[in-house]
């Protein structure tokens, strides 16, 4: 039950991000705001390594790590602030799906970088140096790209904020921009069955240390890679239609590896490729979501975005397990091709509402 309030904190900032977005596109510059965080980060992570691994310490660990996800969130909205500005309309997917291959794989790779170092050295203390060092040598790519000039800013307070809300709205209200924020909506590319899957692993007659390598890091890592390739195809298409089929795709995946033989094998299979395909989804989302924020406050507006399609993969999560419970495996698999259908629908209503055509990008 500790455990589980711990893990269940580190999501708080993710969920209420948008409250402090503002701070990053009306203050500090964003390379500023980069070096602050990411110092932060490390901090927060070596703190938590000093701590002794004990009942005890829950409490104080707790805070560190809100604390520390809190300042991930800020590094988090500087790399796609500067993405956005820096990219060009044409490579928009591909950088939608580096920013999420990033996020997913270093979470895999850091995750299990630490606990490999923890259990082969016996020393969580030489764990958390060694990812505290790698957290601040991430701070050489600003040497890469160039701070943005800001379009939001003024030498009064007042004025910026106003500036900012005014930049926010001006892209919601475009048919582009609300379409995109209608797709944060829809039921579509959630991977909330995804976070059953180390639970349902006894239907497939998988084994504990199956369920510890493909669901964990290797799962990670392929849908890192489904990012990469799911990016460079959105770049060869309008992007808002290959999150649909990208969803569509995935949500088949549920109905095979249900329909299918229970087998350990199959299990690693189609676990394998939901996850793939679920790197697709989220390539496309970050893809058209770049596209609909263009320039100005962008780190704002990307989070924004990111913060509302929270309420799907909650909402679809809990109607999952609830169908479990009530009808049974195969409903439940079957929820997510149902939940595509849904959102194929309501997408082409809207799409048809708002009279688009051929979408032409955003430069806000």
């Amino acid at each position: 039950a500790e455990i589980a309030l711990l893990l269940g904190s580190t999501l708080i900032p993710n969920i209420i991000k948008f409250i402090w977005a503002p701070l990053v596109d009306t203050t500090l510059s964003l390379k500023q705001w980069y070096v602050i965080t990411t110092i932060l980060t490390a901090a927060g992570i070596f703190a938590s390594a000093m701590l002794p691994v004990q009942e005890s310490s829950l409490a104080l660990l707790n805070t560190i790590t809100v604390l520390t996800n809190i300042a991930v969130s800020f590094t988090y909205m500087v790399s796609t602030g500067l993405a956005a500005h820096d990219t060009p309309h044409e490579l928009r997917g591909k950088v939608g799906g580096y920013s999420q291959a990033g996020n997913i794989g270093g979470l895999g790779l850091g995750g299990g970088l630490g606990l490999w170092l923890a259990i082969e050295f016996k020393s969580v203390i030489l764990s958390g140096i060694v990812l505290s060092v790698i957290c601040l040598a991430t701070c050489f790519a600003l040497f890469f790209v160039k701070e943005p000039v800001s379009t939001v800013k003024t030498g009064k307070a007042a004025e910026t904020i106003g500036n900012l809300f005014k930049d926010i709205w001006d892209t919601i209200k475009t048919r582009f921009g609300l379409l995109a924020l209608i797709l944060c909506f829809m039921p579509l590319g959630t991977g909330a069955i995804s976070g059953f899957f180390a639970d349902l692993h006894s239907f497939w007659n998988a084994s504990d240390s199956t369920v510890e390598i493909f669901i964990g890091v290797i799962g990670g890592l392929i849908t890192s890679a489904g990012c990469l390739v799911g990016g460079w195809i959105c770049d060869r298409m309008e992007r808002q239609k290959a999150y649909i089929i990208f969803g569509w795709i995935n949500a088949l995946t549920c109905v095979g590896m249900v329909f299918s033989p229970h087998t350990e094998i199959l299990y690693i299979i189609w676990t394998s490729i939901y996850a793939f395909t679920l790197g697709f989804c989220f390539a496309a989302f970050s893809a058209f979501v770049f596209e609909a924020i263009g320039k100005g406050a962008a780190g704002t507006k990307y989070t924004v975005f990111s913060a509302l399609s929270n309420a799907p993969i909650y909402m679809v999560t809990i109607l999952e397990g609830w169908t479990q419970t009530k009808y049974g495996l195969n409903w439940m698999f079957s929820i997510e091709l149902l939940c595509a259908l849904l959102a194929t629908v309501l997408f082409f209503i809207t799409f048809k509402a708002l009279r688009i055509g051929k979408l032409a990008p955003v430069e806000v």
